[in-house]
């Protein structure tokens, strides 16, 4: 049976005065069923996984180079995310992809990397209005999910997250028939390239203004195993009831 996650990007957010989220986060979830990951800026990791030692709470990145060294000014190696503590990380959101032009073919060279480094790789797919208008959704999450993920892949050291570019920080959300067609289809992707049990056994999230208000439905949708949470993620009371709605899906 497959393990819900519930997964905070902090994104570009948080300086050491957040980590008392953290520590409130803990407090308030410690009996969690759901595993729970937070992903805070690099500069909080090392901070972060102190915090969380002994915890139900880990903590991840939000991106890594697919070289393990070398001259590459700004970035990080997945091993120095495991060495500042990291579990897991996050790979292709669409912020990289749409701001640093990340393509999924450089994608799946970081999830390899990541593995390589004993990390997690959440990689995030999603289409863009203009996508979903035209009808193009399902061939543009499969395209993703075909060149964005290795033949290594497996359900230990793979969670996808489903995205919608144009849900992520706007408010609006796919009704609850668009979110189960996107994940129905990508367990059946998984299931015709690695198999019925790899399929199973994987974690899909939904992904793309989850809130409290809205959590439970979400969670209730086919195939939804948790949730990759932004902004609702900054804050321990925002974030503590949609894991509790996981809990109770």
């Amino acid at each position: 049976m497959r393990q819900k996650l519930a997964a905070g990007n902090w994104k570009m957010n948080g300086t050491g005065a957040a980590l008392a989220e953290l520590e409130a986060l803990i407090q308030a979830q410690g009996t969690a069923k759901s595993e729970l990951l937070i992903c805070p800026p690099a500069t909080l990791l090392s901070r972060a996984s102190e915090i969380a030692s002994g915890s139900h709470l880990a903590i991840g990145g939000q991106d890594c180079h697919a070289a393990s060294s070398g001259a590459h000014t700004g970035d990080l190696s997945a091993q120095m995310l495991k060495e500042a503590g990291a579990t897991a990380v996050i790979l292709g959101h669409s912020e990289r992809r749409a701001d640093h032009g990340e393509g999924s073919e450089g994608v799946a060279a970081k999830a390899s990397a990541a593995w390589g480094a004993g990390l997690t790789a959440i990689i995030c797919l999603g289409e863009t209005l203009e996508e979903r208008e035209a009808g193009e959704t399902l061939h543009v999450i499969g395209t993703q999910l075909a060149t964005s993920l290795p033949d290594g892949a497996t359900s230990a050291n793979t969670v996808i997250a489903y995205e919608p570019v144009w849900a992520i920080g706007t408010g609006k959300v796919p009704s609850l028939e668009q979110i189960a067609e996107v994940h129905d289809f990508l367990r059946a992707e998984l299931a015709t390239r690695f198999g019925a049990d790899m399929a199973a056994a994987t974690r899909l999230l939904y992904g793309g203004s989850v809130k409290p208000s809205n959590a439970a439905e979400i969670f209730a949708t086919s195939n939804v195993d948790g949730a990759l949470v932004g902004g609702a993620s900054l804050k321990a009371a925002d974030f503590a009831p949609i894991i509790q709605a996981l809990d109770a899906s």
